[in-house]
């Protein structure tokens, strides 16, 4: 009976092996079902303002995405596309994990398929919190601070030591515990070793008030002596302080004992009931640090920075030097370095210490800090240092430093996206970025680039451009195929790839000169400098070569110096441009005379809106863990206006309808008939000439591009009264065909008196300028020199910087 079972399973594994072999010949012949699988496919695509969009886009290939500013690349990349597929994968976890997690609701498309995970680094600057700093962002900090640990001399403990983020602490006392039934005393102590200064917090500043911002001391409580924002006695707070019963709110504060004001301003947190409700009373300025100072200054709203700017001056903590880490963090050294002096250094300058120190024990520590070390290097950002704020780098530098993480992985087949990487890159980094990119592909990944820079449409193994045109007049594939065809093509893109600005041939003379002496903010090595006047000045030079330097520490300062940066505007799903630029001021006032009412009728966020929606136009419904629903109102149908305000009209429309304007529509109608409306003109007038003339004056600020939102935020900050204007690349998210439209915009604000400087690396604002001051030669403590100034030609004809090779080669092309 074995004899026979054997014989049979021996049969078995026979006809296996067989059926094995012939499916191995079947499957030379034929490719396998898994590998057909090699495309991104998307139906019916309706974000925003696409229109039904289909595409199939190649797997591991590098597909490109051109188009004007607002043509709808982004709602088919990220809102499309990378949305989707982080959804799916969160809904991948158990419903409890999902209910911490950010809620995605599905894209507005009919069908997605061979989705893989999406990685998405875009331009959001990154850290709103002071403690933020490259190091920790990068987890080189936590690398670092275990190099210590094991090789510091003298030991002081362990990676907690040396953390600017982590207090000492000790501490003894009897804990009750219950063992076998019984309750048992027992003494424990406790003790933490951290590197966090004790004066400054790990903060690095101390700041000190000007009390006299803070209250005016004629007036009481009562009167509203608070001059604080947010701290109106009508408010919250007021019935918080007058309350309180630690001083009287009808004495005016300069009559106040000692005691009374300490407990205003110095109080520790109490708990004390005011109106029968249990609160924790604390005093000002312990309240002021916590709600507003432990913020980056940039991600302060600008009422708020302005109070603050105001209010509290900041210096360098004298106990730790600025470095965040107190004396027994300092004293531990590896070769006569201590972590804060690491931190300190040039990223490009602590790779090669780090690469020199041989400890076989700690191996794998150095070979990933060595590999971390070396991407910033090899990623341009070599110039920085470990204990830069985060939140001070540019949109650029915030995106390449995200990229860090992902250069050494060793994941596969994953669809990286990433929204113009070149921003802020000099043409001589962009071929650097132009590799990393290729590098990313070649290991087997799906890359997804937006972008408009030619050098990087050019490394594209495939091209989908879209338009014709922004807005509504966009949301179409009107390309997509190889460069070579969309060259070949009349699509805008295609038109204007080959675009080529001239060196002028007549050039304005200055009417001045802002002179500058011994310049050394940063990396400036007492500059000195006369930037002309009553020009157009281009200032250029690598990425981390000392322009930003050179304006924060010597222009911005200047009296009637108005800047436009790259910093995030602030906006809801309530916020329009309308409301944001002050459009709609004029509008509501315009309105109210026409029609004998109030302004504030005229306001979705006042007496003007729909009560069933509170003005926001859609129902949201929470679903926890699941991604929320919001459903048009139907008392409104979207309008965000109650019926009765929109019986008021303003010539032929009413507010809803003038809200769902384009400013190119709106521009005429406020210009003539009934409705003119000078103030209204004027801004209008801003907004097209910056190149938004699609955008509707009620779209929320939320669906704006990157680009669209600077553009918008120059716009606004047009009006500011100033005789010098400071642009810092405000070519970021232009198409090559907006380009031109946006010089003749610096044309008109030059010719009508003003000084316009530029921070900008695009070769057609170099091309076009009166004047160029090129910083370098290179980056950190190899730059922060002046290199070069003078004319356009001067530049072209000098040909001994990287500035000038790349400008020359530019205008040599066209």
């Amino acid at each position: 009976m074995a004899k026979a079972t054997a014989a049979t399973t021996a049969s078995g594994a026979d006809q296996a092996r067989a059926e094995g072999q012939g499916s191995a010949r079947h499957t030379a012949g034929t490719p396998h079902t898994a590998d057909s699988h090699d495309t991104i496919r998307v139906v019916g695509a309706r974000e925003n303002n696409l229109k039904g969009v289909d595409v199939e886009l190649p797997k591991r290939r590098l597909t490109v995405f051109t188009g004007v500013s607002g043509s709808g690349k982004s709602s088919l990349v990220f809102a499309t596309i990378a949305a989707e597929s982080q959804r799916m994968i969160n809904e991948t976890y158990s419903t409890f994990v999902q209910g911490f997690m950010p809620t995605l609701a599905r894209p507005d498309v009919d069908l997605l398929e061979g989705l893989t995970t999406a990685i998405i680094v875009d331009q959001e600057r990154m850290g709103a919190n002071i403690r933020s700093t490259v190091g920790t962002v990068t987890d080189v900090n936590a690398m670092l601070r275990i190099l210590f640990s094991r090789l510091g001399q003298p030991h002081i403990g362990g990676s907690k030591a040396f953390s600017f983020n982590v207090a000492s602490a000790s501490g003894a006392g009897a804990v009750t515990t219950t063992k076998g039934g019984m309750e048992v005393k027992e003494r424990r102590e406790f003790s933490i070793q951290g590197g966090m200064c004790a004066r400054c917090e790990g903060v690095g500043k101390v700041s000190d008030f000007d009390l006299t911002a803070l209250y005016d001391d004629e007036k009481s409580l009562r009167e509203g002596a608070l001059t604080i924002p947010g701290y109106s006695m009508d408010g919250w707070y007021g019935r918080v302080y007058m309350g309180s019963g630690f001083f009287d709110p009808d004495k005016p504060i300069k009559k106040f004992t000692e005691r009374e004001l300490a407990a205003l301003l110095y109080k520790e947190p109490t708990k004390i009931k005011v109106d029968g409700i249990n609160i924790t009373y604390e005093g000002l300025i312990p309240r002021i640090q916590k709600s507003m100072l432990s913020k980056d200054r940039e991600a302060m709203q600008p009422h708020i920075r302005a109070f603050v700017d105001r209010a509290v001056v900041f210096q360098v903590c004298p106990e730790c030097e600025g470095t965040r880490l107190n004396a027994a963090a300092r004293s531990s050294k590896i070769k006569g370095i201590n972590i804060a002096q690491a931190c300190q250094m040039q990223i490009s300058d602590l790779a090669e210490w780090v690469r020199e120190l041989e400890e076989p024990s700690i191996a794998p520590l150095l070979s990933g800090l060595q590999e971390t070390l070396d991407s910033f290097v090899e990623i341009g950002l070599g110039y920085l240092s470990l204990d830069r704020p985060s939140g001070t780098l540019s949109g650029g530098e915030a995106q390449r430093t995200k990229m860090i993480r992902h250069l050494g992985s060793a994941l596969t087949d994953v669809t990286y996206v990433f929204d113009e990487p070149t921003i802020g890159l000099h043409p001589h980094d962009i071929d650097r970025m132009n590799t990393l990119l290729k590098q990313l592909r070649d290991k087997g990944n799906t890359v997804l680039v937006v972008e408009h820079k030619p050098e990087t449409i050019a490394i594209a193994d495939h091209v989908v451009d879209l338009g014709p045109l922004a807005g509504t007049g966009g949301g179409e594939i009107v390309y997509e195929g190889d460069l070579a065809g969309l060259r070949a093509s009349d699509t805008l893109t295609g038109r204007h790839l080959e675009d080529r600005a001239q060196l002028k041939d007549t050039l304005r003379k200055p009417t001045g000169a802002l002179e500058i002496r011994g310049a050394h903010e940063n990396n400036l090595r007492d500059v000195d400098v006369d930037i002309p006047l009553g020009v157009l000045v281009v200032l250029t030079g690598v990425a981390g070569s000392g322009k930003s330097s050179l304006i924060r520490g010597s222009v911005e300062k200047l009296d009637s110096v108005v800047t436009v940066d790259q910093s995030a505007i602030k906006g809801s799903r309530r916020s329009n441009p309308a409301t944001y630029t002050g459009l709609l001021e004029p509008i509501r006032k315009a309105f109210a005379k026409a029609n004998g009412v109030k302004p504030a009728l005229f306001s979705a966020n006042s007496e003007g809106a729909c009560e069933t929606c509170n003005g926001a136009g859609v129902i949201y419904t929470d679903l926890v863990m699941m991604a929320g629903v919001a459903s048009t109102c139907e008392d409104c149908e979207g309008k965000r206006f109650h019926a009765g305000v929109l019986e008021y009209r303003l010539g032929e429309l009413n507010i809803a309808e003038v809200l769902d304007l384009q400013v190119a529509d709106a521009l005429p109608y406020f210009s003539q008939g009934a409705a003119k409306t000078s103030a209204a003109q004027k801004i209008l007038e801003r907004l097209n000439d910056v190149g938004l003339g699609y955008v509707r004056l009620g779209q929320p600020l939320t669906t704006l591009s990157g680009g669209e939102r600077q553009r918008l935020k120059l716009a606004a900050q047009m009006a500011d009264k100033g005789s010098v204007y400071v642009l810092d690349e405000p070519t970021t998210g232009l198409h090559l065909a907006d380009v031109e439209n946006m010089l003749a915009m610096l044309d008109r604000l030059v010719d009508s008196g003003k000084s316009v400087i530029v921070i900008e690396h695009h070769q057609a604002v170099m091309a076009h300028a009166d004047w160029i001051i090129d910083l370098g030669p290179g980056a950190g403590h190899d730059g922060g020199t002046v290199v070069f100034e003078g004319t356009p030609a001067d530049l072209v004809a000098d040909g001994r910087t990287l500035t000038g090779q790349h400008l020359a080669a530019y205008v040599a092309r066209r």
